[in-house]
């Protein structure tokens, strides 16, 4: 996609080094999948090997995300044509407990995922290249791009709440494909990408 240099320098993603996300590997526990379930001792997952991944992400001015230039910089350079608002809570959410359940089941998207929090925080799963599962934490004014195909899963924290912004590139799919997709085009072209190609 063609990109304009003057946008590009706002709307690029923040470097490992800039990065404040926290991330770690997960405890095999199967308590309320809401807890943190960090590893005892905690074992830190580096920006680093999630940008390796293929996981992006921003720390934008959430109070500001209607005239916000960065995000406008980010959706032109992306091509997100698409945004709306979501409010996760159990008094605004019928069925919440199992709805949260259903969020948390692993699956992949044949389209990136994206999300911007405006309130609160929760939590995406991925895969790592040996196929353990790295915890990434989001609050407010983080956005995160899972790409096309990544094996993830969402889940609220303890607080039990968020109001996140969806962004899109066209008309919004938001079918997931459970796992195992290992034949479909999407899960293909992620693995040649991001968990078979020589690193750099």
């Amino acid at each position: 996609m063609a990109v304009g240099t003057r946008s590009q320098a706002s709307a690029e993603p923040q470097s490992a080094d800039d990065c404040k996300l926290q991330a770690w590997y997960m405890d095999d526990s199967k308590e309320d999948q809401r807890l943190p379930h960090k590893c005892k001792p905690n074992r830190p997952a580096s920006i680093a090997d999630i940008r390796k991944l293929g996981v992006l992400s921003w720390q934008l001015d959430a109070d500001n995300h209607e005239n916000d230039p960065t995000l406008k910089a980010i959706r032109t350079d992306r091509n997100y044509s698409y945004q709306d608002v979501i409010t996760i809570r159990p008094d605004t959410l019928p069925n919440y407990e199992e709805k949260l359940k259903s969020f948390f089941e692993e699956h992949l998207h044949t389209d990136e995922e994206i999300r911007y929090i405006l309130e609160g925080s929760g939590y995406f799963d991925v895969r790592d290249k040996q196929d353990r599962w790295i915890r990434i934490a989001l609050n407010k004014g983080d956005m995160i791009v899972l790409p096309e195909g990544i094996y993830h899963r969402f889940t609220l924290d303890e607080v039990n709440y968020v109001k996140a912004m969806r962004l899109f590139v066209g008309e919004p799919v938001w079918t997931p494909f459970n796992r195992p997709q290992d034949d479909k085009p999407s899960r293909k072209k992620y693995v040649q990408t991001f968990l078979t190609a020589p690193e750099a």
